[in-house]
């Protein structure tokens, strides 16, 4: 077990059956406020589009919103989907906000859309300018936030060197993050089968740079967890649920948790779902330590992103702290 393993969140900030989207904002703050002063180092967001499940489109906006409403817990997007956006524009958004609230923000950065391709050209008119320069505009941006002088600067922005770090679904981005030298997230909560490779490309072509020394291999996790196996297999079902959904282009709010998923999925979707969006983590203290060790001795990540898409506030909230709960047990032993 890595001694110096740090755990965060991401907050897809779920919109639930029943409720509406400033539901889901709300939700957004009160769990960032109810984790702000403990271990978890960051409070990532997401950027999805299109999507009436998902009230996370405007990521900056949020993570502004969240920091202000938050002291300790460092605010980032998980990710800004830089096709969507020009770097200029991110780093100033950024910059404001750490000249707001100081040096409490991460940029992740993804080369996806975070959305269908209908979707994508109304938000950047031209989408494969940010796809294929990924590369490209990650320097441009870490170039708005240093220190060198240019006739187009990024005020605030520049000088503030906020950390970059590079999203990933499969091993295109791991070769990206380990030529410039960042940290490297996989988002293993709905890409896993790629990623044990793409850790292997990052660590073995890692340059160094001036934001890191040496390989920060990130992984997010989805997590449920309750007091029993029990009480976490019924919340699971919720996140099955959505996923159904989603396969189904339904793209429908977060249901309620039901008692048998039998009765809403078939086979051939459960072995899908399961496969393709697992619940890595899932089930009592006991039952996740296990599952917690064994990850681990296989990836030996630096640092795991939590998940969860749970129904019930205070489930969701109990979840997350049972997980922090079992990571601190583990490294003490």
């Amino acid at each position: 077990m890595n001694k110096n393993l740090a755990i965060s969140v991401l907050n897809l900030v779920y919109v639930r059956e029943g409720y509406d989207t400033k539901d889901a904002l709300d939700r957004m703050v009160e769990l960032a406020q109810h984790l702000d002063h403990s271990s978890y180092k960051r409070y990532w967001i997401s950027e999805h589009h299109n999507m009436r499940s998902i009230a996370s489109s405007a990521t900056r906006q949020l993570i502004h919103y969240t920091a202000s409403k938050t002291e300790k817990i460092r605010v980032g997007s998980g990710g800004v989907m830089l096709p969507n956006h020009t770097p200029y524009i991110v780093a100033e958004d950024f910059g404001t906000m750490f000249e707001l609230y100081g040096d409490r923000f991460d940029i992740g950065l993804g080369r996806a859309p975070g959305t269908d391709m209908m979707t994508a050209r109304a938000i950047r008119r031209d989408i494969n300018v940010g796809v294929f320069n990924f590369k490209d505009e990650i320097q441009e941006l870490q170039f708005f936030l240093s220190d060198q002088e240019s006739q187009v600067i990024a005020n605030p922005g520049t000088g503030t060197n906020i950390p970059l770090y590079v999203l990933g679904s499969s091993t295109d981005s791991a070769y990206i993050a380990a030529e410039l030298g960042l940290p490297y997230a996989f988002a293993s909560h709905f890409a896993p089968k790629m990623m044990e490779e793409a850790f292997e490309i990052y660590e073995r072509n890692f340059q160094a740079s001036e934001q890191l020394d040496k390989p920060y291999k990130m992984a997010t996790l989805n997590v449920i967890m309750a007091d029993t196996d029990e009480d976490a297999d019924v919340l699971a079902s919720s996140h099955y649920q959505n996923i159904l959904s989603m396969i189904k282009h339904d793209r429908a709010p977060m249901k309620k948790p039901i008692e048998d998923m039998s009765k809403k999925w078939s086979t051939h979707e459960q072995f899908v779902i399961e496969s393709q969006f697992p619940i890595q983590i899932k089930g009592s203290k006991d039952t996740a330590k296990k599952q917690l060790e064994f990850f681990q001795q296989k990836h030996n990540v630096d640092e795991l992103i939590i998940a969860s898409a749970i129904y019930d506030t205070e489930a969701w909230k109990k979840s997350y702290n049972l997980f922090e709960e079992i990571v601190n047990e583990l490294l003490v032993q």
